[in-house]
């Protein structure tokens, strides 16, 4: 996954909401994290796909977060401590 040396900070603002999601110990909490996590990273693809450029790096920084949110869920729902109200 890229860091968040190789591009400006304003560029990783939905990082922070993800990583919200990966360390949330409240388990209450967890569902509410990883939806906001995943609508900040869905809106900074979308800004991505109607830009021009070589954006490949943060695309995969992307795809790899929603991913790991994908996983953290499954397990939550596992475990029985997630509810999908979507």
């Amino acid at each position: 996954m890229a860091t968040s040396g190789d591009l400006p900070a304003q560029v990783w603002a939905w990082r922070d909401l993800y990583l919200s999601a990966l360390m949330e110990a409240d388990k209450d909490k967890t569902p509410a994290r990883i939806a906001d996590a995943e609508r900040a990273i869905l809106a900074r693809a979308r800004e991505l796909f109607k830009t021009s450029g070589d954006n490949i790096q943060e695309e995969e920084a992307l795809d790899d977060a929603l991913y790991a949110l994908h996983a953290l869920k499954n397990c939550l729902q596992v475990h029985g401590s997630l509810s999908i109200a979507a």
